[in-house]
């Protein structure tokens, strides 16, 4: 996938350390984000039977830790991909 967007004149960047600031204390590696495209949106990859909320409410997480605005979920588990799509924006008063 990281190819055919780079492939594609993306900047994509795999197993991205994000820093996140606690309580005054800093951490260097909060998480890893499976893909960031063009530093603005967070790809998080599954291979699941069922994506569920928690795994909805991770990459709402991470958008909120990484102060992005725009994430997909992608679960290649669904017999169509195009089923396992769920896109989660930072910010909307509806999430989840």
């Amino acid at each position: 996938m990281a190819r055919e967007l780079a492939g594609r004149g993306l900047a994509v960047e795999r197993q991205v350390p994000v820093a996140i600031e606690y309580r005054g204390m800093t951490f260097d590696e909060g998480f890893r984000a499976d893909v960031i495209v063009g530093r603005k949106v967070i790809l998080e990859l599954k291979s699941l039977e069922r994506v569920n909320n928690a795994h909805k409410k991770q990459l709402l997480t991470y958008l909120r830790l990484s102060g992005l605005k725009l994430g997909f979920l992608l679960n290649f588990g669904e017999a169509l991909m195009k089923d396992g799509i769920t896109r989660i924006v930072n910010g909307l008063d509806d999430e989840l």
